[in-house]
């Protein structure tokens, strides 16, 4: 392997390593969790919308999982919110708070 020539601040060995410090996450009954229905942008179909959850993907997955097959409905996480088929508020506000989450409902 040939070695790099002209000038550098540090050599591989003495690469400075920054501190990543993750925030905290939230506990359940602590997150801002909203839940809103929406049909804007998808041709007239209503969805219901789960956002604010502070989650891992994997337990974000989970629990969109678990709210799919609860509600009975189609549904796929898109980023950090959770969007489910259909109008299934009430059903979803009734779900996460037996999980332990404060959600609101958002919007109309």
């Amino acid at each position: 392997m040939a070695r790099k020539r002209g000038w550098q601040e540090f050599t591989p060995d003495q690469t400075p390593q920054l501190q990543q410090r993750s925030p905290a996450p939230r506990s359940s009954g602590r997150q801002r969790v909203r839940v809103q229905r929406s049909s804007r942008g998808r041709g007239g179909k209503t969805v219901t919308i789960i956002s604010g959850l502070e989650l891992p993907t994997e337990q974000l997955n989970a629990l969109a999982k678990a709210l799919k097959v609860a509600t009975g409905t189609g549904g796929a996480v898109q980023g950090d919110t959770i969007v489910l088929q259909g109008d299934r508020v009430t059903a979803v506000l009734e779900q996460l708070a037996r999980r332990g989450y404060q959600a609101r409902r958002s919007g109309g």
